[in-house]
């Protein structure tokens, strides 16, 4: 008795999920049938019959109920994400279309050369890399690259965008990771290899969070994990499946399980066209617009510094509709310059201006005219304008001559000399200044700053990145000296000014008295009024055989591409 009560004990150990299941069931049944057998046959017919009519609607609710479940976790519904193939000649996109990029292409010709030559790499026992991640700023034709290297190597891509693998349902965006490498596989297996583009790959691979108090982080979590996955499982079968990575974020806010060896092998850098790029980008985009011949396409190029060829393409589009909104057939250069204008400082506004007002509005973009074309190293001015744009009442607009990896202690003053030059020319002048001078002495202030405590160039010998310590460290003393030191550099670049505009204070005069007159000058307009005064003019730069191409430097002052807020 004892053993079979040991063995009744084990059953329902092992099988009391079973048993109770089946004691509901019977329970659930016996129960109705015994209630039912106490009542009036008339009365348990109609109870009969009310509960058999509305059976089917209520098996065909629980069916619907569990297909979408079903459909959640195992494919379809939320998590349908079915891609299609692209054919490597459907593209249409070579090489030599991607124009610049010189040593981008040259790392994706020896991905493109793996893939093509993999029989040769396996008997070495080399293996093909996993992921391909690209990095640059948008616009700089990391998608247009991605196209080539599967029109170059011939096989099919699968391109997709971080964002479609988000959803609120956990799960969803794991599932869709799964769908889209099997279709990969699959075409790998059918046409010998396969690419899979992610665009916006930090969306998906971004570092996990592992203590988040609400739980919003399970999705993203659980749709990286997938991805790391799927990558190390890309050995399984002969055929190379390649991922290839592009977004516009720094490498460091990806997990650093998605960069070790074995997922993205490999990272290119992505950057904005040097000079002799631009020309080339401006040409290949030129031909899909009528220009007018003799348009000089180099002096463009040269003026659309640090442009990406995305910002390129949209100049000579804003050209063509400049063109049809004036009634001619064809763009000139007028029009391609306008183009730059309007994107880079806005609508032109005329305000009513007093004639005071506008007097010392000229004459303030006049001082920050003079400095800059006079004294600065690095920049040239590109316009001047005292008509309003984006809420500035004036501006003088610059552009490096060339694309510059640094600034030097020469070239940061010079942009504190320009920024104080509107407000020397207006007491020069006038005795008196506006608050227009604000903009200006913020960007002056932030660059002396920068120079004494980030820097080391200030003249009291103290050297080091102070910004670092915390200023509860810093002594009192200590941070007088570096403000000190700020108010040194800011007094002898004023100075440098003032003797500046007051040594070609008839040129100050002419160009207020043109501003004033005319509202804009453009660049041939004002280094022709200084060649009569025996200022010509520098040489511009010549083109270079192309070169990896910098990011350019972070704006320091309003002259490096931001507008001059006046009055």
């Amino acid at each position: 008795m004892k053993k079979l009560w040991s063995r009744i004990r084990l059953f329902l150990q092992r099988w009391w999920l079973a048993v109770a299941i089946v004691a509901g069931l019977g329970i659930t049944i016996a129960l109705p049938i015994w209630y039912l057998a106490g009542m009036e046959p008339a009365l348990r017919r109609y109870i009969v019959g009310i509960n058999m009519a509305g059976l089917p609607m209520t098996v065909i609710g629980t069916l619907i109920f569990v297909a979408f479940l079903y459909l959640i976790q195992y494919g379809g519904g939320f998590t349908r994400f079915r891609k299609a193939r692209v054919d490597a000649q459907s593209v249409h996109v070579r090489f030599p279309d991607v124009i610049g990029l010189t040593e981008a292409k040259r790392e994706a010709l020896e991905v493109v050369e793996l893939i093509k030559d993999r029989a040769a790499l396996k008997k070495v026992g080399g293996k093909i890399i996993h992921g391909l991640l690209m990095i640059g700023p948008p616009g700089c034709g990391k998608t247009m690259l991605a196209k080539a290297i599967a029109t170059e190597a011939g096989v099919p891509f699968l391109s997709a965008a971080g964002s479609e693998f988000v959803e609120i349902f956990v799960g969803v965006g794991a599932s869709r990771v799964r769908k889209l490498f099997k279709q990969a596989r699959q075409y790998a297996q059918a046409y010998g290899a396969a690419i899979i583009f992610i665009d916006e790959l930090e969306v998906v691979g971004k570092s996990r969070v592992f203590f988040d108090a609400f739980g919003g982080s399970s999705e993203s979590n659980s749709t990286l994990n997938q991805l790391l996955v799927e990558m190390d499982g890309l050995t399984d079968i002969d055929a190379p499946v390649v991922v290839i990575g592009a977004m516009n974020a720094q490498r460091e806010v990806l997990d650093p399980a998605l960069l070790r060896p074995g997922r993205f092998d490999r990272t290119i850098t992505i950057g904005r066209p040097n000079l002799a790029e631009r020309q080339e980008i401006f040409e290949y985009y030129s031909r899909k617009i009528k220009v007018e011949p003799g348009v000089d396409l180099g002096r463009l190029a040269r003026k659309a510094v640090y442009k990406t060829p995305a910002e390129i393409e949209n100049i000579l589009k804003e050209a063509a509709l400049i063109a049809t909104r004036d009634r001619r057939e064809s763009v000139g250069y007028k029009d391609l310059s306008s183009a730059i204008e309007r994107i880079e400082l806005g609508l032109a506004h005329r305000l009513n201006m007093t004639p005071g007002e506008k007097r010392m509005t000229a004459y303030h973009e006049a001082g920050h005219l003079i400095v800059l074309y006079l004294t600065h190293p690095t920049n040239d001015v590109f316009k001047a304008s005292i008509v309003e744009r984006g809420g500035t009442l004036g501006v003088v607009h610059s552009i490096p001559r060339e694309e510059l990896f640094s600034s030097d202690t020469k070239t940061l003053r010079a942009h504190i000399n320009v920024a104080l030059g509107g407000y020397a020319a207006e007491k020069l002048k006038f005795g008196v200044t506006t608050d227009g001078v604000s903009a200006d002495f913020g960007r002056a202030v932030e660059i002396a700053h920068k120079m004494v405590w980030q820097y080391g160039m200030g003249t009291d010998g103290l050297v080091g990145d102070f910004t670092l310590i915390p200023k509860e460290q810093l002594s009192e003393s200590l941070k007088e000296r570096l403000n000190a030191a700020t108010q040194v550099i800011l007094r002898d670049s004023l100075k440098e000014v003032e003797d500046l505009l007051k040594e070609h204070f008839p040129i100050l005069e002419r160009f207020a008295d043109e501003l004033v007159r005319r509202e804009e000058l453009d660049y041939d307009e004002i280094a022709a009024i200084f060649t009569e005064y025996g200022k010509p003019p520098k040489p511009l730069p010549v083109p270079l055989a192309p070169l990896p191409a910098p990011l350019p430097p972070p704006t320091l002052d309003g002259h490096g591409g931001a507008p001059v807020k006046t009055g």
